[in-house]
């Protein structure tokens, strides 16, 4: 089986902090047969080395484009910031390489087509991390609307905090508050969020919002520096389905000593509720809450050991190992089945839609 395994290359990956060490490698670890850690490159070659050291990985390379272009890849994963995507993975695209990028895959509409349009073009596997869409919860509300166990869904209404996008951060995520980085409230856990949501009850028919913010700069914890932010911290929707679905949406920065994550879902036969602690539904763990016909309170709703399926318990390695595993069987079945590029136009095409909304206000 060994020599069937996936041999993956990371551009941006560094030990003991970062997206990427606390996510993708654990879940790649778990999914051993498949996968084997082969490379890695980052902004510089020292960077690489003491990456491929900590993480015991066979090959540093020098540059991104020399990992690319490397005979001992199969694929590349793509975790660094969002303004550096786009040439990356079109580099990537134009090597034939299979290819998975994190949300957002590009800075902007336009980027996220450009790319999405030469991955059709290659026919290689390219897939975008919007973890929710394969978080266990979520699998388990599809089923349970499908089951009518609330009958008709009449509305549904999100709320959620950002965590960051208040008028404080640490420097290294101070770019978070430069809207021209594109990795923004609304791009990151809002969009995660809602392609969760949209995956259960679909899509969008008609919509009207508005962005706005409370906070013009923010401050910067290590040094007490006052920088600029323009990268809006309120964020509120109002729309409907296209099954006729009523929906309501507000995201806000910061974190809340209130409600965190809460969606809820209103039926003709009854109510669910989703809970977490953060704003960021691909990234916390989900509680699932319902009730129906003659009962009068909500009660935990337990999802199915066959959905959980023994994948880690963290979402941030469980829901990053699910796609994998997805990635895996459409690389070696030529299927399409991970979320892919089409979809992160898709969702970015509402991301596009509430921004061009709220520019109307």
């Amino acid at each position: 089986m060994e020599t069937n395994r996936i041999r993956v290359g990371f551009i941006g990956l560094n030990p003991g902090s970062h997206w990427a060490s606390k996510s993708h490698i654990p879940a790649l670890r778990f999914l051993v047969n498949d996968f084997e850690i082969a490379g890695v490159a980052n902004t510089t070659y020292e960077s690489a080395k003491r990456s491929a050291e900590a993480f015991q990985i066979p090959y540093a390379f020098p540059n991104a484009e020399a990992l690319i272009n490397s005979p001992e890849i199969d694929l590349v994963i793509v975790t660094v910031k969002v303004p550096y995507h786009f040439e990356l993975v079109k580099t990537i695209l134009e090597s034939g390489k299979h290819v998975y990028c994190e949300h957002p895959l590009g800075n902007g509409l336009e980027e996220t087509r450009l790319l999405a349009e030469m991955a059709a073009k290659k026919n290689v596997v390219a897939v975008v991390g919007t973890q929710m869409v394969v978080a266990p919860e979520i699998l388990y509300l599809q089923q349970l609307i499908k089951d009518g166990y609330i009958g008709k869904v009449l509305s549904t209404t999100l709320i959620g905090s950002g965590g960051s996008w208040s008028n404080e951060t640490v420097a290294d995520l101070y770019y978070l508050n430069d809207k021209a980085n594109g990795a923004t409230m609304l791009t990151i856990p809002l969009a995660h969020t809602l392609a969760g949501v949209t995956s259960v009850l679909g899509n969008f028919s008609a919509l009207s919002s508005k962005m706005t913010s409370n906070f013009t700069t923010v401050k910067v914890l290590e040094t007490g520096e006052v920088k600029s932010k323009t990268a809006e911290d309120q964020i509120m929707m109002i729309g409907t389905l296209t099954n006729g679905t009523a929906i309501s949406v507000h995201y806000r920065g910061g974190i809340s000593r209130g409600t965190n994550l809460l969606w809820e879902i209103n039926g003709t036969e009854g109510d669910i509720q989703v809970r977490g602690d953060l704003g960021h539904g691909q990234l916390v763990p989900l509680s699932v809450f319902g009730a129906r016909e003659i009962e009068k309170e909500l009660q935990l709703l337990k999802v199915p050991v066959e959905i959980i399926n023994n994948f880690p318990e963290n979402p941030m390695v469980g829901n990053v190992a699910r796609i994998y595993k997805l990635l895996a069987e459409d690389i070696r079945t030529n299927t399409r089945n991970a979320p892919s590029f089409n979809d992160a136009v898709q969702l970015y095409e509402l991301l596009n839609n509430i921004e061009l909304s709220a520019k109307k206000e």
